[in-house]
């Protein structure tokens, strides 16, 4: 793909609708037509064609198709989103090229994109939940602001998971097994199952559990450091190891549904999951393809919960929608920090500060050991009048609540008492913090139907967002005579906290708003026209010489097409839009490694966005989808006046592709008395740098682009299933991330997250 902007850009446009590069929902197909998608990206259920919002849905029968199990895998078949990801469990979501790049730090900017299960948002403070997807009714991709209906961390768009819910219709159950070889890895094998069992005519309960393990990939291999200071020499060898990354993911599902009357029914849901991860997922180019010497331990231990309730029923011909729910997510990991201790010490000498009891030099290699523990509560009572008339008023409120108590102790072993922190044996840096964010909101969205063509849609959210952090961060007195213990001013206010250096408060409040025509040309086909915003509320900086970092908006300008061809045989989607950053934040490492974020002025992405869904034949259908993303600054950023730009105004921002499409081709058809199937899929991105500034991207280097295959195929008689499968059939050397462990200037060891390689694997299955 070397076509210029501009040509790339009327190419997407101009073949399209011919060459089928895409599918709005992957929709399922009935005979040689398309199914009907329904959709509730407008928080009510309807047809995904008459919705005028760009959203693609990936059902049931398509998310195991395409052998998706976690956000990673349905990532990549949507073309306007882009992951980035450390590990299982720590990724940050971008959507349309709104990104910063930013180190996602605890006391960093709120997600831009929010992630929703059922009703419930589940993005907790530095991400959203990895959750397994199994027995899911569809994945729903809103892109663009959804401030309106779903508040502050739906800035640049939003994710649902919509569960499969219970059903008083009659018994179902299935299961799935799986067994899988990773090319220059280990093996790897799943569970997965649910069972829908009625309690009588109004009640039934659905349970659903899975348990897989993914095999590891990356070896640690033999190495060694000399830190200057002594010198000291060290090595890994008690880590060695082939594939150290494995994971191993469990968790369930119980969701109970009870009819109270015709009108009325009350969803009471409990989830669970946990991930356990070894080692890390990243390598060191210079140690060779998927090899790093890591010289401490690395792990991750990722649990969470949620029970959530939701109650809809009718009065006076009102729909009325109660969703509450209560999470907590504990999250303990270790992770080597040696190259921060090995490049300070060779650039600056720092090793002569970090010495045993003795004042002898030793091994100094930094490893972080934290303990995240996150709460959310959030609660959402909404109004609808009745769908069918003209004049359409959803209204509602909405309040949520969420903690990160924050622990990170960075530490060297056999470090001198004198240096430590107090209370924190061999920690020369501990983060002891109480993060709380609330967002009170009113919104309403109303629709208008004009004539039988034109429909008019505005939607507005009064919003009221505060945000606190109290705590410690820093060093002991032994080690900084101004900063950490020095500069407290107060007695300890988060428990196990030496004292406290730091307790500020920031507040906001405002609104955003959509305003949206509809113009339905005939019954298969229809346009629309939207301008709307989305904001994300400020913060606090924890070092105390530095502001308040303020919110930042988003303005998007889009016109879209919904379209249905050929007796409902070829449906084709998209959009185009033009979109403002205004003020946006940037979370950087800054004087002495310490986390800033400032608002770093403004920023602009346009860009178009297709998809179809192509019957082409009987049993034969081409799905897949396809985006241009443009996003660039709109003027200088320039954090030091006295030097020049660090990034000037049109530096591309960072880790959005230009362009990114899939194409996915199915066939069926019966062999005797079994159906039998073939699929394959292709998913390109093009290259992309990690960071925004120009000095950083110089170390850090740039994502390449590239192409991964998938190819599956299977036969089905009566109850069960057999199928063999290829992802990255061609073991594509693909970049998820490029980082260092400090700042670029100091740091200049890069490592590379790589997608996964070339997975074969078998899958057999039943249902009842």
């Amino acid at each position: 793909m070397r076509l210029q902007s501009k040509g790339r850009l009327a190419a997407l446009l101009a073949s399209t609708m011919f060459t089928g590069l895409a599918a709005p929902a992957l929709a399922q197909t009935a005979g040689s037509q398309l199914e009907e998608v329904v959709v509730t990206a407008q928080k009510r259920s309807e047809n995904l064609q008459d919705v005028p919002v760009s959203v693609q849905a990936i059902g049931t029968e398509r998310l195991d198709e395409l052998q998706i199990s976690d956000m990673t895998d349905y990532a990549r078949f949507l073309p306007n989103v882009t992951i980035q990801t450390a590990a299982p469990g720590f990724s940050t979501i971008y959507m349309r090229g709104v990104a910063s790049g930013e180190n996602n730090n605890h006391s960093g900017p709120l997600p831009s994109v929010g992630v929703y299960l059922d009703e419930q948002p589940v993005t907790t403070i530095t991400g959203p939940l990895d959750i397994h997807v199994y027995d899911i009714a569809r994945v729903e991709v809103l892109a663009g602001p959804q401030g309106t209906l779903y508040g502050a961390s739906s800035q640049a768009g939003t994710i649902r998971i919509i569960t499969n819910k219970p059903s008083p219709s009659g018994f179902s159950a299935a299961y799935d097994l799986e067994a899988n070889k990773v090319s220059h890895g280990d093996y790897g094998y799943g569970f997965e199952g649910y069972v829908n069992q009625p309690l009588g005519e109004s009640m039934a309960v659905r349970l659903v559990a899975w348990a897989q393990h993914d095999a590891g990939y990356i070896g640690n291999v033999p190495g060694t450091l000399t830190y200057p200071t002594g010198p000291v020499t060290v090595n890994n060898a008690p880590l060695v190891e082939n594939d150290y990354n494995e994971v191993d993911t469990y968790g369930a599902r119980a969701a109970l549904r009870v009819d109270l009357n015709e009108n009325w029914t009350v969803t009471p849901t409990l989830n669970a999951q946990r991930t356990e991860a070894d080692g890390g997922f990243a390598y060191d180019p210079g140690k060779g393809d998927l090899n790093v010497s890591r010289f401490r331990p690395e792990s991750s231990d990722d649990k969470w919960f949620q029970a959530a309730m939701t109650i809809e029923g009718t009065a006076s011909d009102l729909d009325i929608v109660y969703a509450g729910a209560l999470m907590k997510r504990w999250i303990d990991a270790e992770s080597d920090y040696s190259d921060y201790s090995y490049f300070y010490d060779t650039l600056a000498g720092y090793g002569s500060y970090w010495v045993d009891d003795a004042g002898n030099p030793h091994d100094i290699s930094q490893y972080i050991q934290s303990k995240d523990v996150y709460k959310k509560q959030s609660h959402e009572l909404r109004i609808s009048t009745p769908a069918d008339q003209p004049l359409r008023v959803t209204g509602g409120l909405f309040y949520q609540r969420q903690t990160h108590n924050i622990q990170q102790r960075y530490k060297i072993d056999d470090l001198a008492a004198a240096t430590e922190v107090p209370g924190w044996p061999d920690t020369i840096w501990l983060t002891k913090q109480l993060r709380v964010d609330r967002d009170t909101a009113a919104f309403a969205d109303m629709s208008f139907d004009v004539s039988e063509k034109l429909t008019l849609n505005a939607g507005i959210r009064f919003f009221k967002a505060r945000n606190s952090l109290v705590g410690f961060f820093g060093f002991g007195e032994g080690y900084s005579g101004s900063t950490g213990v020095a500069a407290c001013f107060g007695p300890e206010d988060v428990e196990g906290s030496p004292c406290t250096n730091v307790d500020k408060v920031t507040e906001d409040k405002g609104h955003t708003y959509r305003l949206n025509a509809q113009y339905d040309i005939d019954e298969d086909r229809m346009v629309y026209v939207t301008y709307s915003t989305g904001y994300r509320p400020g913060g606090i900086n924890r070092r105390g010489t530095l502001p308040p970092y303020e919110s930042d908006y988003l303005k998007n300008l889009e016109f879209g097409w919904k379209t249905t061809w050929l007796q409902n045989r070829l449906r084709w989607n998209g959009a185009i839009y033009s979109e403002s950053w205004d003020d946006f934040q940037f979370s950087f490492l800054g004087a002495n490694g310490l986390t800033e974020i400032r608002n770093a002025g403004n920023a602009k992405m346009k860009g178009i966005e297709t998809d179809v869904s192509w019957v082409v034949a009987e049993g034969f259908t081409l799905n897949g989808a396809a985006a241009y993303t443009d996003a660039e600054l709109d003027e200088d950023y320039t954090p030091d006046p006295s030097a020049p730009p660090a990034a000037p105004k049109g530096t591309s921002l960072p880790v959005t592709a230009k362009f990114k499409a899939n194409l996915t081709a199915r066939y069926e058809w019966t062999v005797g008395d079994m159906d039998a199937h073939v699929q394959g899929s292709v998913v390109h991105t093009t290259s992309a740098w990690p960071d925004l500034r120009l000095d950083d991207r110089a170390v850090v280097g740039k994502l390449p682009s590239y192409t991964t295959f998938d190819l599956a195929a299977g036969v089905q008689r009566e109850s069960w299933r057999v199928e063999a499968f290829a992802k990255n059939l061609l073991d594509e050397e693909g970049q998820l991330d490029r980082g260092v462990q400090c700042a670029p200037a100091v740091c200049s060891r890069v490592f590379v997250t790589p997608i996964r390689p070339r997975t074969i694997g078998l899958r057999f299955g039943q249902s009842f």
